[in-house]
């Protein structure tokens, strides 16, 4: 449904929708998005706009004689006309579907959040009004010393109301910003690339963006061809993030417990208990982490396993709080469903919206390179692919940017690689980590934005073949 649609407000919208239900059971998960955004090519801004959506998930279950059965539909530009039709072929699919393997009473108790019934938040063209003026003046500057800019500034807020025929009544507004940034020389020989997520654009200079692009395509003045092998590789968090998210999207506690995943034990179980890292890495997710906050009770569109972790639709509205995956090296927990985690035996561990690494260690990317005495600086990844699940073995490519460091400085670009590598073995070969700080993945950072990683030092990382490209 649009932002100019007939159907109500969002909270209106869930308590209609539970009042047309006839199934035994319901879940409604209704969605507001907002956005605004800029993007510009060559030194100039291209196009502003801002949108408006709504969508509306309805789950219905029917309990028979073989157990219950649920039935997801998801629709957006719903009119008030809709509204029924929508709640009734929920209910058709949950009467044509198969009895759920993962059924369970859905979560009831806790007190409804305050503004359910408050208009959903939103987000403006305001949010720029800082950062676009100083977007101009980084473009004149760039244009004055040869580099042309390219990439889009984007900021969204998503206000999500959970209503279940148990009594649940839940909202949670999410906001989240980010920009993307990249530096070619004129002849475009040349490229460098930066993202950083934010939340309000206050904290996000594009001046200070393009100077540290500018250094990187002065580094790349001189050009070293390297062939393939394993190299001492500077991992900034952006690239850290890159591997440890897919890790833990991988680390489904149903998957390993079948024995399909490095997490897998061998002869039966998982290797929950076991040493991972030398270095004292902790893997943690928490509603509540500061700056990195997320929904802190469970959002389930569907019930689903494969890419990512198993998410229940039965376990929509289940508190979140913080969870450690990994505690000072040692694989403490691996992500379930209520129903997994009685199959499992582990403890009930949905996985939250957020992910945080730290390893005790402090400095910047920065401090690695000034301490490396030859290496590779590798600033972006990118197209990362799945080659084994049972060692967890992704294939990649390195983009804009593979720099040579020797004696404390870089010194030149290298051509790029495509690697292959396990996060797991990444983590368990790390000699040294930086201080966590807040990053946005490259290649995940649509999906999972809210993260924050160390820079890390990984010896005899695995450059698998050249790669042509910038």
């Amino acid at each position: 449904m649009s932002g100019t649609g007939g159907t109500g407000r969002p909270h209106e919208i869930v308590e209609r929708a539970l009042a047309l239900s006839r199934a035994d059971s319901t879940v409604v998960l209704a969605e507001e998005t907002s956005g605004a955004n800029l993007r510009w090519a060559g030194n100039a801004l291209t196009t502003n706009g801002v949108t408006r959506g709504r969508s509306l998930t309805v789950i219905a279950t029917v309990d028979g004689a073989r157990g219950t059965s649920a039935g997801v539909v998801t629709r957006s530009a719903v009119t008030d006309e809709d509204l029924e039709p929508l709640v009734r072929a929920a209910e058709e699919a949950a009467r044509q579907s198969p009895a759920a393997e993962d059924a369970q009473p859905l979560h009831t108790g806790g007190a409804a959040s305050a503004d359910f019934t408050a208009e959903p938040a939103a987000t403006s063209p305001a949010v720029f009004d800082a950062f676009a003026p100083a977007l101009g003046e980084t473009f004149a500057r760039a244009a004055a010393q040869g580099r042309e800019l390219f990439g889009f500034a984007e900021h969204t807020v998503v206000s999500t109301y959970l209503g279940t025929s148990g009594g649940l009544r839940l909202r949670h507004d999410q906001p989240a910003g980010h920009v993307e940034l990249n530096a070619k020389s004129h002849a475009r020989s040349r490229s460098a690339y930066v993202s950083v997520p934010t939340d309000d654009f206050t904290d996000v200079d594009p001046l200070a963006l393009d100077a540290a692009l500018a250094g990187r395509l002065a580094w790349a003045e001189r050009r070293v061809d390297l062939p393939a092998g394993r190299y001492e590789t500077l991992l900034p968090p952006t690239s850290v993030a890159d591997l440890v998210v897919y890790q833990q999207w991988m680390a489904d506690a149903r998957q390993a417990h079948d024995g399909r995943t490095v997490f897998a034990a061998p002869g039966g179980g998982t290797r929950v208990g076991e040493r991972l890292t030398s270095l004292p890495f902790t893997l943690w997710s928490d509603p509540a982490a500061p700056g990195l906050g997320s929904a802190p009770f469970v959002v389930a569109h569907s019930s689903a396993a494969g890419f990512g972790p198993q998410t229940s639709v039965f376990d929509n509205g289940l508190p979140l709080g913080r969870a450690e995956w990994i505690e000072e090296g040692v694989l403490r927990r691996l992500v379930t469903t209520r129903y997994t985690a009685d199959v499992t035996g582990l403890p009930v561990a949905p996985l939250p919206g957020n992910l945080l690494l730290d390893a005790g260690g402090d400095g910047s990317i920065d401090d690695l390179v000034a301490r490396t005495e030859r290496g590779l600086l590798v600033t972006s990844l990118w197209y990362i692919r799945e080659v084994d699940p049972k060692n967890l073995l992704l294939t990649g490519l390195t983009r804009d940017g593979v720099y040579l460091v020797e004696n404390g400085e870089v010194t030149g670009v290298v051509n790029n690689f495509r690697f292959n590598e396990s996060p797991v073995d990444v983590l368990a070969r790390a000699a040294e980590a930086g201080a966590s700080e807040r990053t946005r993945s490259r290649e995940w950072g649509e999906e999972f934005p809210r993260v924050a990683m160390p820079a890390l030092r990984v010896p005899d990382f695995h450059m698998s073949s050249v790669s042509p490209g910038v």
